[in-house]
């Protein structure tokens, strides 16, 4: 099924308004008013930015600048930032090439006429591309790989160990001495996958009086 990738109409604009983002004090809320007064970009070019700016990682749904925004005005992770920013825009692209982005011209268009179902030479594709060449421009892909699998993984940790109970020891159970036959038994508990102690507390709390004090 054919699927639409992101692009802006004036690539020109974006460039300048990542450079000026660099040197910009970081706002409240990434506006059209902050984006035609402070960074000095006006027009319906500059305007179209913004939603792609949120697209990137740059710019939370209600306006604030997320924190990809503050690593990417660090000189020293501009280009991380956008690494990751463009690692996730295309994602499909990657799916089809894992190396796309040090993949030609000529490659990176076929993989966008057989994403999108667009014809190679309409304005779309080659808006398209060219957002493309101006990210990957400024991207660094090596660092922004690296933090990309460490989030990835330690989400994945988390998750784990959401999943799992917690590995509790029980207090071995007494035998049941009664007409000279001696009885044991063993309680399998099935407990919740749950960070609050209080219910763990009350689950040991009612095995003690009712089970283990017998």
């Amino acid at each position: 099924m054919a699927e639409n990738l992101p692009y802006v109409t004036s690539v020109g604009t974006l460039e300048k308004m990542l450079e000026k983002i660099k040197t910009a004090s970081s706002p409240e809320r990434f506006t059209q008013d902050f984006v035609g007064t402070k960074l000095s970009l006006k027009g319906g070019s500059a305007n179209a930015c913004i939603p792609f700016l949120k697209k990137m990682g740059f710019v939370a749904g209600d306006g604030t600048p997320t924190d990809r925004y503050k690593e990417y005005r660090n000189p020293a992770k501009s280009r991380v930032a956008v690494g990751k920013a463009f690692v996730e825009l295309y994602a499909r692209l990657y799916e089809m090439n894992e190396y796309v982005h040090d993949a030609t011209d000529q490659d990176v268009l076929g993989l966008i006429v057989e994403c999108t179902g667009g014809e190679h030479d309409s304005q779309t594709t080659k808006l398209t591309l060219s957002t493309f060449n101006l990210l990957r421009k400024h991207a660094d892909f090596d660092g922004a790989d690296e933090e990309l699998e460490l989030v990835s993984a330690i989400e994945e940790e988390g998750v784990n160990r959401q999943k799992q109970p917690p590995n509790l020891n029980l207090p071995a159970l007494p035998a049941v001495q009664k007409k000279g036959i001696n009885l044991s038994y063993t309680i399998n508990l099935n407990l919740p996958a749950t960070k609050d102690i209080e219910v763990f507390n009350a689950i040991f709390k009612s095995l003690k009086e009712h089970i283990l004090e017998e």
